[in-house]
């Protein structure tokens, strides 16, 4: 891991969602980051509220191995990447609830701040889909938009994806955010015209970029050097995006 002091070309950050839950957004995150390490920029991942967590945020830990580091790597931030994490697997306003911790939005935002002074980027992956809520008025989505990060949206490339990432997209947009574009997941390993479809019409109706389609592959590895074209084209748009902002 390169460290702090060499930063010399800051990168935009990104907020990855999905259009689900286990739609790969973890995966996708720790390719990214690996991917854009391996291009000489100093990444961190970043998770703000983890559940279903027994003790190391689960989340973290996969990000950090598809990243080929340790947690050792990461040992001077471990109280930023994960700002929260609760036992219960639910939507973290339920789980916050019940373990009477409030989630408060400035914890979050200064974990990010820490983390984008040292680092060139910080992936955020956030948790489910696009709406969900951390408290009974707020969505962790709105959080990424008071934070200004333009996100990346991973699509369960299967039947039904249509509807569900075309409602995704629809709040996205509501709330100002930029969103850089699409990457498809095959992860249920099937291909037919139905899974060659759905990105084309998707493309069709909401003119999104779509960064590629991920295969299923067992191996980590195999899966990284299918994603390395997504990496790229992620990459120049996220260049593109600081030489804009």
């Amino acid at each position: 891991m390169t460290s702090p002091e060499s930063v010399n070309h800051k990168l935009k950050s990104v907020f990855i969602t999905g259009t689900d839950t286990e739609v790969g957004k973890t995966v996708v995150t720790g390719l990214l980051g690996r991917f854009l390490s391996d291009k000489g920029y100093n990444v961190i991942t970043q998770k703000w509220i983890q559940t279903g967590c027994k003790s190391f945020p689960e989340d973290i830990f996969s990000h950090l191995n598809f990243m080929k580091r340790k947690r050792s790597d990461i040992r001077n931030y471990l109280e930023y990447v994960c700002p929260y994490t609760f036992k219960l697997a639910s939507s973290p306003h339920l789980a916050s609830k019940l373990e009477k911790r409030k989630i408060r939005q400035g914890k979050i935002k200064n974990s990010f701040s820490i983390l984008s002074k040292d680092f060139d980027s910080v992936l955020v992956e956030g948790i489910g889909g696009a709406l969900v809520p951390f408290n009974n008025k707020k969505m962790v989505i709105d959080i990424a938009g008071q934070l200004h990060l333009p996100v990346l949206l991973v699509v369960s490339n299967q039947l039904g994806c249509i509807n569900h990432t075309l409602l995704t997209i629809e709040a996205i947009r509501s709330r100002g955010l930029k969103l850089l574009g699409l990457v498809f997941n095959n992860h249920h390993g099937k291909e037919d015209i139905i899974t060659k479809d759905n990105p084309k019409i998707i493309k069709t109706f909401t003119k999104v970029r779509i960064f590629g389609h991920l295969p299923w592959v067992k191996d980590s590895d195999g899966l990284y050097k299918a994603f390395n074209v997504i990496g790229g084209r992620i990459l120049n748009e996220l260049k593109m995006d600081v030489n804009d902002g």
